[in-house]
């Protein structure tokens, strides 16, 4: 949409072919309906940090349109917007729907003409682009056609991977594609047992099989049937990378802010004030209700052994492992869970500075279909706006 209606704009003809029947199905389930548009981070550095995979790639497209520019656009649409905690843009409505409205009237003031029909080809000759096939209406021709199909995430909103057979088909190469912001599923069980439990305030690392540390983050997470999700552990989930070659584990950290002494100190006081109960039911200023059990199990104590019998070593044993729960991740849950797909076109065979194909002369690209990611709180949908006004410029 942002594509279209920026060639629009120039005074192209342009034709935008959706094959769902009606617009921007994606972008309603975006920040859980509330669409995360953005990010108001400092500048366009950031921007980049927050890019997992090839943000060098983007470094024109963040440059010709920000994440303020992006703001700018949606509020001369009249979306009033808000900034929430870790800078995430939203609607002030707190409605998906709104920037969807605000897209489409951005492109029928532009004279976009709107066709639903599924593209089954796009034409090229001799190097060059002619135009597409469609299911319904046959040949449409052009002299550009931007390519903006989405990974292979949430199918049901129309991302079913097409884009890639149209590249591959005119000769691209499609970068392996892999879930990422995705929930993770872990070999312990007792994961399964704590399903619905959130933790919050929690440190996370994630090392290799090597023992090299690939990521850490601080916040919420939650254990499900499955295994594990939440936002640390989908932020974390982008940067497994090798999942078929490599093993990674995860370490919790339930206390953070304090030391592994501060904690022992921490845990003496609650016995001096428990010394008569079973640990069962003397931990519950320090863990969740629901977690108890399986910690104490964790560390091989004797649930209703009486507080004051519990050694010295066991009560290291509970320290440690507060400060240091080990899960073995055995995979991602499956694209249908995934916020993004991480893969692509290469990114070697684009023109950064235009997005157009350095294969085929009229073709361009933008948005998920290409093989750049980034974290979550607004910088993926950056990275569809951006990439797309690029496209839309130039094409």
């Amino acid at each position: 949409m942002m594509a279209a209606g920026t060639a629009a704009e120039r005074g192209l003809k342009v034709k935008l072919i959706e094959k769902n029947n009606r617009l921007g199905r994606k972008i309603m389930i975006t920040g859980k309906g509330r669409c995360n548009l953005t990010n108001a981070c400092d500048d366009v550095n950031t921007l980049l940090k927050n890019v997992v995979t090839n943000s060098r790639f983007l470094y024109s497209a963040f440059y010709n349109f920000d994440n303020f520019q992006t703001i700018s656009f949606f509020e001369n649409l009249g979306v009033r917007t808000k900034v929430e905690r870790g800078e995430r843009v939203f609607p002030d409505s707190d409605k998906s729907s709104d920037i969807v409205d605000a897209m489409r009237k951005y492109l029928i003031d532009n004279n976009v003409e709107i066709i639903n029909d599924t593209v089954d080809e796009i034409l090229a000759d001799s190097g060059t682009v002619t135009g597409v096939r469609c299911s319904k209406g046959g040949f449409i021709g052009g002299d550009s056609v931007i390519l903006a199909t989405g990974g292979i995430s949430y199918p049901a909103t129309g991302s079913t991977g097409d884009g890639y057979t149209f590249a591959e088909d005119l000769g691209h190469t499609i970068v392996d594609l892999r879930p990422s912001l995705v929930p993770l599923t872990v070999s312990e069980n007792w994961c399964g047992e704590l399903s619905g439990l959130t933790l919050k305030n929690i440190a996370v690392t994630v090392k290799n099989k090597n023992g090299k540390k690939v990521y850490t983050d601080f916040g919420e997470m939650m254990f499900a049937h499955f295994g594990i999700t939440g936002p640390v552990i989908l932020s974390a989930s982008a940067y497994l990378k090798n999942m078929a070659t490599d093993s990674y584990t995860i370490s919790l950290d339930l206390k953070p802010a304090l030391s592994e002494k501060q904690l022992d100190e921490r845990i003496l006081r609650d016995f001096a004030q428990y010394q008569n109960k079973d640990l069962i039911n003397a931990l519950d200023m320090l863990l969740p209700k629901a977690l108890i059990p399986v910690m104490i199990s964790l560390a091989e104590i004797e649930p209703h052994k009486k507080v004051n019998s519990v050694t010295h070593q066991e009560r290291l044993r509970l320290t440690e492992l507060i400060k240091n729960i080990q899960l073995h991740v055995t995979g991602f849950c499956p694209p249908e869970q995934a916020i993004i797909t991480s893969g692509g076109i290469n990114v070697k065979e684009i023109n950064p500075s235009t997005m157009e194909s350095k294969i085929i002369s009229g073709l361009f690209f933008a948005g998920e279909i290409i093989d750049v990611d980034a974290l979550t709180g607004g910088f993926n949908l950056q990275i569809a706006f951006s990439t797309g006004r690029l496209a839309g410029t130039f094409c």
